[in-house]
């Protein structure tokens, strides 16, 4: 095998080194593609309802354990966003049994280390570390499940950090602040179009009542998945698993998110005034998201608009046009409910967002009407599944990919994604950038930069 991979790489040496890295990698990742890894995934579930999935990975003796609850920004009502992101912050304020504060103290002592995340459909917590100390995560896990003091001077200390928090990333953040009206109009209806964060506004109301409802509706075993991946036998785990977590009564179905946002039959435009350097222009288009078979090929479509320096809209509007200081987007595949197709640019000094905007119209009017070519198709998909497979060297992306594929369609969703990236063809992208990518479908958001008023 070396002296073929040797032979390969000289073909290729005339070509740039980021090719002959894409090739490495997917020829030594090619066994992790074989190994199926999905069908290592021992899945299994408590009496009470938490799911729980294991992944003996044995190449190091490091475990990470993920609790992820079926609770983001989605499920929140207008007037109490920010619950969340709130109560993720209180999770590391102190039980009955562990003090405010002691949570992560006590993970770096024993040589770990844990942190959480907030996004529209989930709440993440995890911890890494060597496989001895599995049985302290589960301890400490298992107990702010359901044993959170939410001490109200705690309550309101934490609210002013996340309200400082708001400040730095959003409010003093023109892109930020920009990206976040956008989704503000994008949705009318559904609650995607409230921010993780919360308003600030809301976020000063929230009463430790407030989340006490929230964490006795969503934190319990049956809204939850227990993912614990590397180096552990199943059958000595998961009798462990169930004495820490079995005895945690079930709670009530918590309700359902059921908006669902309407087509939208016009192009929606924001304008966002403030303190800025410069003009920036987002585009966000509506897409369906994992569900729908269409999710493959804008995926692909994403990459070759947006991949980084080589992709097509910061080559033409960076390097090509010089109209943009950067130029990105994405697809916002991983979600519950359908979501955007956002494309953004910053103006370079001298130019207009007029011209940002045209020019990034131009890209999408050019993938509609020319064939990808099958090289730059290639590439792409190539890539792609690098990145995947790169991805599962690591116990905390393999139990991250795990968890974030359970929360939103179910783990084994995650079985199809190289088989369906593999698939795309060049008519494939010029079929969804004709159907989703349209004038009509999206929703322009403008930053006018205003002087400093000090």
């Amino acid at each position: 095998m070396i002296t073929a991979m040797r032979q390969r790489i000289r073909h290729l040496r005339r070509q740039d080194s980021v090719v002959v890295w894409i090739v490495l990698c997917l020829l030594l990742s090619r066994g992790l593609a074989d190994a199926q890894v999905a069908a290592r995934v021992q899945e299994s579930a408590l009496e009470n309802g938490l799911k729980i999935l294991l992944l003996e990975e044995h190449k190091a003796p490091v475990i990470t354990i993920h609790v992820w609850y079926r609770v983001g920004a989605r499920n929140e009502q207008p007037g109490t966003t920010g619950l969340s992101h709130l109560l993720e912050h209180m999770m590391f304020k102190g039980t009955s049994k562990v003090g405010p504060g002691q949570f992560s103290r006590i993970i770096r002592k024993n040589g770990g280390r844990d942190n959480a995340f907030t996004s529209e459909d989930y709440t993440g917590y995890f911890e890494t570390f060597a496989s001895d100390r599995i049985d302290l995560a589960l301890t400490l896990e298992a107990d702010r499940m359901r044993n959170l003091l939410l001490d109200p001077k705690e309550v309101e200390s934490e609210k002013k950090v996340v309200m400082e928090e708001r400040r730095l990333r959003t409010d003093d953040d023109p892109i930020s602040a920009l990206r976040e009206a956008m989704g503000a109009v994008a949705f009318e209806a559904h609650p995607y179009r409230q921010p993780v964060i919360g308003w600030m506004t809301d976020i000063e109301k929230i009463t430790r009542e407030d989340l006490a409802r929230y964490y006795n509706t969503y934190y319990a075993p049956n809204n939850a998945v227990l993912i614990v991946v590397g180096d552990f036998k199943s059958d000595e785990l998961l009798p462990k698993i169930r004495q820490h977590f079995g005895s945690i009564r079930r709670g009530s179905d918590p309700p359902s998110v059921r908006s669902i946002e309407p087509e939208q039959r016009g192009e929606r435009r924001v304008l966002l005034k403030k303190e800025a350097e410069l003009p920036f222009v987002f585009m966000g288009y509506h897409v369906p998201n994992l569900k729908h078979p269409d999710n493959f090929a804008l995926e692909v479509l994403a990459y070759i608009m947006s991949g980084g320096k080589s992709g097509r809209i910061y080559k033409s509007l960076v390097y090509e046009k010089q109209l943009a200081l950067f130029a990105g987007g994405g697809y916002d595949r991983e979600s519950i409910d359908p979501n955007l197709f956002p494309l953004y640019a910053s103006v370079m000094p001298g130019k207009t967002a007029e011209e940002v905007e045209q020019a990034l119209t131009a890209e999408i009017e050019r993938i509609k009407n020319e064939p990808i070519p099958d090289r730059e198709l290639q590439k792409a998909k190539n890539q792609i599944e690098a990145g995947f497979l790169l991805g599962q060297d690591s116990v905390f992306n393999l139990a991250r990919q795990l968890a974030e594929y359970e929360i939103v369609a179910g783990w084994r969703v995650w079985e199809a994604y190289l088989p369906g990236i593999r698939a795309v063809t060049a008519a494939d992208l010029q079929r969804v950038a004709k159907t989703y990518l349209t004038p009509d479908n999206r929703t322009v958001a403008v930053l006018i930069p205003e002087k400093s008023k000090k």
